[in-house]
């Protein structure tokens, strides 16, 4: 989901930590050590480490303000401890990934520094006792290991902080306003496709909060309505994986495997706005040669919307986007200015999946499907019995029926 167009990168940033925050995760103090011993795996793209991280391995990253996509795919992939350079919760805002770690029992060590990065090398087996973090039993470097009570006060902290985002969050608006008005009024910009969606549905499916459910939610309203399946990059596989087949791929293409680039889908490369496409190489060299490419520096969510918007979708429906405030914030970067204005300009065909889940039910619903079958057989067991030709067909089915004991019977005889 990351790409050209969203904004300022958090990742290398260093956050100062303010003090009453520091005070009090000091004041709480770290658990006792609990000799947590596993494989070192190092990035310092959480999202990159987490598709080769093993069930009890160590995740060494560098994420501030930890966001609660990583945290899950972190907890889905099944780390023993998290082990992070930088603050994973830094104050500006009440993130939500340190609490899903702390209350999946993954261990999070915080704030180690950057110098982890040249003394850890993939592969090689660290130890975390409480705080510290160690190498064939020595001191490598010390951080703030996390409770569930340092992770709800420092939440508790960060909330007074959201005006001070909330403003920013407006400056950078506005600033995407002045670039991109042509694109988000009259539509200038958006890619010619072969993809039909006048008159259909569209559904757009990031590999964002609950996805996963939100997928098999969907199912009968996607087997009734057999909308266009839009997968914004690793979305695409998550459509695969759920047993469809993506119709269109929009996205930068660095999370998104080889399989789902070469399935027949048409592919949208999210470029920046003066036309360089990064991801447009690797498409290219799989053989995929009809790719577009869409400039903007909007996110890559927010173009497969207006790209759906702009040709003809009546309906758009979203699974794992970004939907309010706090989500905004979580994601952590300036380009999700964006992700407001386009549900601006999206409008009332913008619904979300859990929506979708709560007022849509299929025509036939299971209760009514158990009544005809129950009516059905008490039809024809009333039939029988008013019929001469009843005992008949009675006494030819207990017969078939004893045919069968028999037969079964002797296969262990």
């Amino acid at each position: 989901m990351s790409g050209p167009g969203d904004g300022s990168d958090t990742r290398t940033r260093r956050w100062p930590v303010p003090a009453r925050l520091l005070r009090l995760r000091r004041r709480r103090g770290a658990p006792e050590a609990d000799g947590i011993v596993g494989t070192a795996r190092v990035d310092k793209r959480t999202k990159d480490l987490a598709k080769r991280l093993q069930p009890g391995e160590i995740a060494v990253i560098d994420h501030v303000d930890l966001d609660r996509v990583a945290a899950e795919s972190l907890v889905s992939a099944g780390a023993a401890a998290v082990v992070n350079v930088a603050p994973s919760i830094s104050g500006r805002y009440p993130n939500l990934g340190p609490e899903i770690l702390v209350e999946a029992g993954i261990a999070l060590v915080d704030d180690v520094g950057p110098d982890i990065f040249e003394k850890v090398h993939e592969g090689e087996t660290l130890q975390i006792d409480g705080g510290r973090v160690l190498l064939d039993g020595e001191l490598l470097t010390k951080g703030i290991r996390h409770t569930a009570e340092t992770v709800t006060e420092a939440v508790e902290e960060a909330k007074g902080n959201l005006s001070v985002q909330l403003e920013s969050f407006v400056a950078n608006t506005m600033e995407y306003v002045k670039k991109e008005q042509d694109l988000l009024i009259d539509g200038v910009g958006v890619p010619d496709v072969t993809t039909s969606f006048e008159g259909r549905h569209a559904l757009i499916v990031v590999r964002g909060y609950h996805y996963r459910e939100d997928i098999a939610t969907l199912r009968p309203y996607i087997r009734e309505y057999k909308p266009v399946l839009i997968g914004v990059d690793g979305g695409a596989d998550a459509l695969l994986k759920a047993g469809y087949k993506p119709d269109m791929i929009v996205g930068d293409m660095d999370s998104v495997s080889d399989e789902a680039l070469t399935s027949g889908a048409e592919i949208v490369v999210h470029a920046y706005r003066d036309g360089r496409a990064p991801g447009l190489q690797r498409v290219e060299d799989l053989g995929v040669t009809d790719a577009v490419t869409f400039p903007a520096a909007a996110t890559s969510e927010d173009c497969a919307m207006l790209l759906a918007d702009d040709k003809g979708a009546q309906l758009i429906v979203a699974v794992g986007t970004h939907m309010n405030m706090v989500e905004f914030f979580d994601k952590g970067r300036a380009g999700m200015s964006s992700t407001f204005l386009t549900r601006l300009r999206v409008g009332s065909k913008l619904v979300d999946a859990k929506g979708v889940s709560l007022l849509y039910r299929s025509r036939i619903s299971s209760s009514a499907l158990l009544v005809l079958v129950a009516a059905a057989l008490v039809t024809m067991v009333a039939a029988l019995a008013v019929t001469p030709v009843g005992p008949l067909v009675l006494s030819s089915l207990v017969e078939r029926w004893h045919s069968f004991l028999f037969w079964l019977t002797g296969l262990f005889t």
